[in-house]
């Protein structure tokens, strides 16, 4: 089912369509998307970056989602998900480049894994993100996906101070082991910061704690990303009931 929302820039509506992006053109879409936000944003090292786009092998094997403005035909946010099979036929998650995840064959129902997603700067805000999660609601319902997991960036462009404040944070609020731990491969260079440091959460970190995610361990370093990527756990019947609503068909 479509999910669509209205809201306003200045005086101009918006009206946002969340949608399933099949086939070849669309899929080429997304990637220009990710291109533009991730390349802008990150400076980040992207395969495809000569054709403007950011492309890898797990793209095939992922469905992907988006959001389109219906006045201009634009997409502006989009994701993708790899579930517990097509994971299988890969030989892992994309999660797994980055993290050992103890206890992943232990979780009890099937899994889907959430990843690269990004929204347009200009759309970033509490509407666009509810219509992409309502429509991701709409493939957890369909599947009977019991987790979803996947990895939430935080930039690393000052040299880890945003990272390790935030850090500090999640530790303290949403560090959770009990169904899988996360072991990062590459982990964050150590640096000692006052304890009082405040740093803004990301929009997309913000929103998965929102939503009642959980970290599973210690950040991992994206070099080609210049991020610190979080590994986050959200099983489904452990929704925040103030944001279920938008899961309501799923839990």
């Amino acid at each position: 089912m479509t999910q669509m929302a209205s809201s306003r820039d200045r005086s101009t509506p918006r009206r946002l369509q969340a949608e399933r992006l099949c086939g070849a053109s669309a899929l080429r879409e997304a990637q220009a998307l990710r291109f533009r936000v991730f390349s802008a944003e990150f400076d980040a090292k992207l395969k495809g970056a000569e054709q403007g786009l950011d492309m890898d092998d797990y793209d095939l094997h992922c469905r992907h989602i988006g959001v389109r403005d219906l006045n201009s035909g634009e997409l502006v946010a989009t994701t993708r998900l790899l579930d517990h099979s097509a994971a299988a036929d890969l030989g892992r998650f994309y999660s797994e480049e980055e993290f050992r995840l103890h206890g992943l064959a232990g979780l009890e129902g099937p899994v889907l894994e959430i990843g690269r997603t990004c929204v347009d700067a200009a759309y970033r805000n509490g509407a666009t993100i509810a219509v992409l999660w309502a429509e991701l609601a709409e493939v957890l319902n369909e599947g009977g996906y019991r987790y979803l997991m996947g990895c939430a960036s935080i930039p690393m462009q000052d040299g880890g101070i945003q990272a390790q404040a935030i850090m500090q944070r999640l530790r303290e609020r949403y560090l959770c082991t009990e169904h899988l731990r996360a072991e990062p491969k590459t982990p964050l260079p150590a640096l000692d910061i006052p304890g009082n440091v405040i740093a803004e959460m990301p929009p997309l970190l913000k929103a998965y704690m929102r939503l009642g995610a959980k970290i599973c361990g210690e950040p991992c370093w994206d070099r080609d990303f210049q991020v610190a990527d979080v590994f986050i756990l959200l099983k489904r019947d452990e929704l925040c009931p103030r944001y279920a609503r938008h899961f309501k068909a799923a839990v």
